[in-house]
């Protein structure tokens, strides 16, 4: 296990390390003019902005910007924001918004697990019954229906019918990000209690006399919750550092309004900062997910002796 943890981690590290090359690439191939203001544009002359990209280090060969960059990541140095706060730090301006993803982020993660293994639970002890059709009929709407409708509804009903504040509220942006998860979570959790029900090893604890409670308790739930709980760190990564389209249909301050603001704006260095962000979590996330199946089953030998996954 330790020997497949530091390969994977060194994979997770190189993957992060690939990804933030690739993102700095990309944001060097935009026109110089994006790194001024729009004041800047039209105030400066030619050789004003050359002496300020000279500074900058832009103008040198696209190795030494590339060395500097990689020394950056080194120290946590992302650089400093020109449009969304002049002048202040990046992970400074970032800070400011990471706790308001977190917390609804948490908290819809803590909702969609309660609500999600529930009903999962429930469909499968139902299998073929009212109750697991209702929850499928769930599962397929969240899934089908596009993003942006269903959030319409959440919004349309609870101010409608519960009046509750449309915006910059917290309630409706959690129930909506944890619309998703719960489909996701009630859908493996009962693809997995299923596929365990229907085990020789069942049949032969329910011939030996064993209670259905202590079956399900004692084996089911156990063994069906070990692949289950491979997607939890993911998707807790991901969840905690906030949804671009929630926080933005509900004027949440998060890190996904930052991202989009910065797009619009054209804050280079936050957008490099914040797509790294999110690349590092969720690689970091199915790297955790992967360990914690493991700590939860020592059966599990996730490489062969050939070394494949």
């Amino acid at each position: 296990m330790v020997k497949y943890t530091a390969k994977r981690l060194l994979q997770s590290v190189i993957t992060v390390l690939v990804v933030a090359t690739i993102v700095f690439l990309l944001m060097r191939m935009l026109p110089t003019d994006y790194y001024f203001t729009e004041d800047q544009v039209m105030k400066l002359t030619e050789e004003q902005k050359n002496a300020q990209l000279e500074a900058a280090g832009l103008l040198d060969p696209m190795e030494q910007q590339l060395g500097r960059f990689y020394g950056q990541l080194l120290r946590f140095d992302f650089g400093t924001s020109r449009r969304i706060q002049n002048g202040a730090s990046v992970l400074k301006v970032i800070g400011t918004k990471f706790s308001v993803s977190m917390r609804l982020g948490c908290i819809a993660l803590v909702i969609a697990l309660l609500i999600g293994v529930t009903m999962g639970i429930i469909q499968s002890r139902n299998k073929d019954r009212i109750l697991d059709h209702v929850g499928t009929a769930y599962t397929v709407f969240v899934n089908a229906v596009p993003p942006l409708v269903s959030y319409s509804l959440v919004l349309a009903f609870g101010a409608n019918v519960l009046h509750l504040p449309a915006l910059y509220s917290s309630i409706l942006p959690i129930v909506c990000l944890a619309l998703t998860s719960i489909a996701h979570y009630a859908l493996w959790t009962r693809r997995y209690m299923v596929d365990e029900l229907n085990k020789d090893y069942i049949k032969l604890a329910r011939i030996k006399g064993m209670s259905s409670k202590n079956i399900m308790v004692k084996h089911v739930l156990k063994n069906a919750f070990v692949p289950l709980v491979q997607y939890i760190p993911a998707s807790f990564l991901l969840t905690i550092s906030g949804s671009l389209l929630v926080e933005r249909f509900f004027s949440v301050p998060g890190m996904g309004t930052l991202l989009t603001d910065a797009i619009t704006r054209y804050d280079l260095n936050v957008v490099q900062t914040l797509v790294i962000i999110y690349a590092a979590l969720g690689i970091i996330g199915v790297f955790l997910g992967d360990v914690l199946m493991m700590i939860l089953d020592p059966r599990i030998k996730l490489t062969d002796k050939g070394g494949s996954r």
